[in-house]
């Protein structure tokens, strides 16, 4: 580089600079220019010899990052200073966190090792879906220490994004990717929704470059035609609002290239074809105690004008989302009979919408009970730190939980509760408390008693009823949609598999003492391999639960008794010990070894369908063919969209289970004299027995006999016949078996 191209990037650092002190948002004082100063100086510094991929000084991404927190989030002093600093540890041999620590203080050096852990873990590495994941999830983990690490990071994706044209095209797909998975739901969480418009629009450019480009011509060919639209719109409507002497402006907003995308592939319409390509947007003036009211006043002026879609219509003024977003949204008949979308905002409103977090916290009242954006916060990260949580299971239900519509339902005493769309009174439980949910016996929905699978809707009013003997099992997962409920319920089911396990530790040490067998870690090591098991806790559940029973133990211990054929056994397949960490694991392993089908889990003849080949342990349904049975399939197989849609009643719900661990349904027959309280008896026994449920009871009576009809939930036979021979015992009882 010539001096005079020297001196020329150094004025455009300069300028860069100074304009980022003109557009903050928040009023900076003079510590705040001074904090901001230094760290630029640093930042400067640290990035001296850097260059970018375009073949620009590194410099000028920091200082963009730091205009986009300052510009369009709106953070503060702390937050500049942290984005001009984020890659400066990572980047410069000359700095680490310790001295941005003395420079700059413990918050501003925090939110830099934060960015800087989530850095190292994406660097230069062609991150699989699984460790794309799981650097997600320590990405998050960092939101306990400070929330603007977050909302940096996204700053810092937003600008590679808009500045990827210099890279390898693989490495444009790559980080659009990860951009559209991660960050683009993020984004609309916190309420950056803007931000969120342009990840996304950015991610179909280089994912779908050719869609891209044909929707932006579209778009900006028909832009006439909307601003001529709007303007015969906002006509209709001003008079009236202008005699209410409403301080106001009307204006367009279009719907962005990604959205417009989304709409053609759902509705099935060309571009043309997609009528709500943009909103109408209202805003007006107001103090905060007329606020709510002038919100009505204009949605009542629109109504008057224009026919209204009553299904359409989203108070978000009385019922804030999540995010703190505000608004009322109508739909209504507009010129030339297009419906046409209507949002109505205070300029209050407006601001929030805009920059999401940094807004809410610049209106934030004292007196608020709870803010909503930290309780999120903090439920996220009891889900993140819940170690069972398979890392891209955890970011699908993430994924999940960011992108469904939510609904608002009442507790008993009015208080409002927000939930993902498709929540059940299990997830309702666990979001008023854990041990609420962990002792949920049953559900009330508007007075009425419903299954814990009912999905509510909004405005239900949900009361749960608890029980101190009411404990999660393995169904309730097939019930619970949020990431909180599926946690705390995976982590119970575990301890009562330990329970069990240690119940089952000290059976097979009597039963063993019966066979001449001491129970050391030889004899438990000789089971796990005789067996075919993963662990010793694997081997004491299945003790526990009943399906090692009597006849098996007395099989091992045959076989390890004839000493000889033990030793030229072992000589011959060189069994190997398992190692002691392996064997001690503390947690049952599931094996799945079995397909069941249906609400009921029943067994049935199916193949496994080539198109996608599925193996053990795969999310799958079942398609009944026309010839050839029932055939199984991944849920993200190629064809499963096209068979789901076109042939949604021959698809069958099924799933990989462990056979040892799976429940069936058993009948049985019983039959004697009747006297008073037998009934009770025969319950009482069967609810005693901790691995039985009874699904049905039925009872007649007949000149002072009885028979009856018990369907039972059990996990094996040996648990059925260990009730069985209980039942015999009662007096009174002829008859017991099964049917």
């Amino acid at each position: 580089m010539t001096e005079e191209d020297i001196e020329k990037e150094n004025a455009a650092i300069t300028k860069a600079y100074k304009e980022l002190l003109s557009v903050s948002y928040t009023t900076l004082t003079d510590d705040d220019k001074k904090l901001i100063r230094k760290a630029f100086e640093i930042a400067v510094d640290g990035h001296k010899n850097q260059r970018r991929k375009s073949g620009e000084a590194y410099i000028f991404h920091p200082i963009a990052v730091a205009k986009i927190v300052a510009q369009e989030i709106g953070l503060d002093a702390t937050s500049i200073a942290a984005a001009l600093l984020h890659d400066v540890v990572e980047d410069s041999p000359d700095y680490d966190i310790e001295d941005i620590e003395s420079l700059f203080g413990e918050t501003v050096a925090k939110i830099v090792s934060g960015l800087t852990k989530i850095s190292s873990l994406s660097k230069e590495q062609d991150m699989d879906v699984s460790l794309q994941a799981e650097n997600f999830r320590k990405m998050l983990l960092t939101m306990n220490d400070d929330v603007r690490v977050i909302i940096i990071k996204i700053a810092d994706r937003l600008h590679n994004m808009q500045t990827m044209d210099s890279m390898r095209e693989d490495k444009q797909i790559k980080i659009a990717s990860e951009t559209m998975y991660i960050y683009a739901p993020l984004a609309h969480r916190i309420g950056l929704y803007n931000i969120k418009t342009e990840l996304e629009d950015l991610g179909l450019k280089y994912l779908e470059p050719d869609t891209y480009n044909d929707i932006l011509f579209k778009t900006k060919e028909s832009k006439e035609e909307q601003d001529l639209y709007i303007k015969e719109f906002s006509d209709v409507i001003k008079k009236s609002l202008d005699k209410e002497k409403l301080e106001y402006t009307i204006k367009g907003r279009p719907k962005s290239i990604f959205s417009i995308r989304r709409k053609m592939i759902k509705q099935g319409v060309s571009f043309d074809e997609v009528y709500d390509k943009f909103a109408i947007r209202i805003i007006y003036k107001s103090d905060e105690t007329t606020e709510k009211f002038l919100a009505w006043k204009i949605y009542s002026i629109v109504t008057d004008h224009f026919r209204p879609n009553p299904v359409r219509l989203r108070d978000w003024i009385s019922s804030p989302k999540s995010t703190g977003y505000e608004a009322l949204h109508i739909t209504v008949m507009g010129p030339k009979g297009r419906w046409v979308e209507v949002q109505i905002r205070s300029e209050r409103m407006n601001e929030i919408a805009e920059k999401g977090y940094a807004a809410h916290y610049k209106y934030k009242q004292d007196t608020e009970k709870e803010d909503n954006l930290e309780s999120w916060i903090n439920r996220l990260q009891e889900a993140l730190e819940n170690p069972e949580t398979n890392a891209v299971d955890f970011v699908e239900q993430f994924k999940l939980n960011l992108y469904s519509k939510e609904i608002f339902v009442f507790t008993p005493k009015g208080e409002l509760k927000s939930l993902p769309k498709g929540a059940t009174p299990l997830d309702f439980a666990f979001n008023i408390h854990t041990e609420v949910g962990m002792k949920t016996r049953g559900a009330k929905v508007n007075g009425k008693l419903v299954p814990l699978s009912h999905v509510l809707e909004s405005g239900d009013q949900v009361d749960i009823l608890t029980s101190d003997n009411a404990k999660p099992n393995a169904n309730w997962l097939d019930y619970a949609t949020t990431a909180r409920a599926r946690a705390k319920i995976k982590s119970a089911l575990k301890e009562d598999r330990k329970i069990i396990g240690e119940e089952g530790k000290e059976v097979l040490r009597r039963k063993l003492r019966q066979l001449k067998i001491t129970l050391n870690e030889n004899s438990i090591n000789e089971m796990v391999r005789y067996f075919k098991l993963k662990t010793s806790l694997d081997l004491f559940y299945r003790v526990g639960i009943g399906s090692i029973d009597n006849v098996m133990l007395k099989e091992f211990a045959s076989s390890r008794s004839n000493a000889l054929m033990s030793f030229l056994k072992n000589k011959i397949t060189r069994k190997t010990n398992i190692p002691k960490e392996e064997l001690e694991k503390d947690d049952v392993t599931v094996n799945y070894d079995s397909l069941v089908f249906g609400k009921e889990d029943e067994k049935l003849d199916y193949k496994l369908s080539t198109c996608c080949n599925p193996i053990p342990g795969d999310e799958v349904f079942a398609f009944v063919t026309v010839s050839e049975g029932i055939k199984v399939h991944k849920k993200n197989c190629p064809n499963a969209l096209s068979l789901q849609s076109n042939y949604a009643y021959r698809i069958m719900p099924a799933k990989w289970v462990d056979s040892n661990r799976q429940e069936f349904s058993a009948y049985i027959m019983i039959s004697g004299i009747d006297h008073m309280g037998l009934v009770n008896e025969v319950t009482k026994i069967i609810s005693e027995n901790m691995h039985v449920n009874m699904k049905s009871l039925s009872f007649e009576t007949n000149d002072g006999l009885f028979s009856g009809k018990i369907n039972l939930i059990v996990n094996n036979n040996t648990i059925l016949k260990k009730v069985v021979e209980m039942l015999k015992k009662i007096n009174g009882i002829d008859k017991v078996y099964r049917v």
